[in-house]
């Protein structure tokens, strides 16, 4: 994507973290900025003996695992709240093909982002798109309480989007505000960010979070285990708890090179009966 192919209202030369993880996994709805500034991450992660799009292809199969089990467990809503640029398995199709009645809203805040989505859905029923803030989630229910019943088990998808609020107490509200809604029989889905405690890195994660300022996010933050697991207090903890996400549930798991010291940490939480 050229710069020259920005929509209205969309700065070319201020990065995306939607579309820097475009191109982490390999898309081309990107511009030059996003990925000069992905590219720093990535380099940055290689020299702390991570790997950035390794993360990236982790997460992603932990959201399309997560969705897969939901839907054989009998969930039909799902809202997927920065959901990010459309991608291959995609919610809605992983819901579908077990249960092809399940009902699925993005929320986004990206314009780019919202005109693929809504490219991509034109004509799917039961699929909607709303622009709505995860800084706003009471905002973000009411909006989608249009399309999906609150009254029954709804899946709320979190996936890599909660590490770009940098306020530990703003993101615990956003949570609780979120896990409020849940029903019993609905579910928390939750990635995000981290690193062991010994293995911190303070130089490079410093100069991580200058490139993620400079982006339209402002900033990138890194939580540990208990922090994630506090977020689902109140919920029953599917097994293996939280726990990297290349390790939830991979029937076939594969050595993941450079996740062995951080990455992304992934959980699921019911509400019980």
């Amino acid at each position: 994507m050229t710069d020259e192919q920005a929509p209205p209202g969309v700065d070319p030369t201020v990065p995306s973290v939607a579309r820097m993880y475009d191109y982490y996994l390999g898309g081309k709805d990107n511009f030059r900025a996003d990925r000069d500034a992905a590219e720093q991450i990535v380099r940055l992660a290689r020299d702390s003996g991570a790997d950035v799009r390794e993360m990236a292809r982790a997460n992603r199969g932990f959201l399309i695992r997560t969705v897969h089990h939901l839907a054989a467990s009998g969930v039909r809503q799902f809202l997927d709240i920065g959901t990010g640029l459309p991608t291959q398995d995609n919610v809605h199709q992983v819901a579908r093909r077990v249960a092809p009645d399940a009902k699925v809203v993005y929320v986004d805040n990206d314009p780019i982002v919202l005109t693929h989505a809504q490219a991509l859905l034109a004509g799917s029923p039961g699929t909607y798109v709303l622009d709505g803030d995860v800084r706003r989630p009471a905002d973000i229910l009411r909006d989608a309480a249009a399309h999906l019943d609150f009254g029954r088990p709804v899946a709320i998808v979190l996936a890599a989007v909660l590490h770009f609020l940098p306020d530990d107490a703003e993101v615990a509200a956003i949570v609780a505000t979120l896990r409020g809604a849940l029903v019993p029989g609905g579910h928390l889905v939750i990635s995000h960010s981290y690193v062991e405690p010994d293995e911190g890195r303070p130089e490079r994660m410093g100069e991580a979070q200058d490139v993620y300022r400079r982006s339209a996010s402002g900033s990138i933050a890194w939580r540990d285990r208990d922090t994630v697991r506090g977020w689902l207090d109140g919920l029953e903890l599917l097994e293996p708890g939280v726990v990297p996400v290349q390790h939830w549930r991979d029937d076939a798991p594969h050595p993941a090179p450079g996740l062995d010291k951080g990455g992304v940490l992934g959980a699921v939480g019911r509400l019980r009966g």
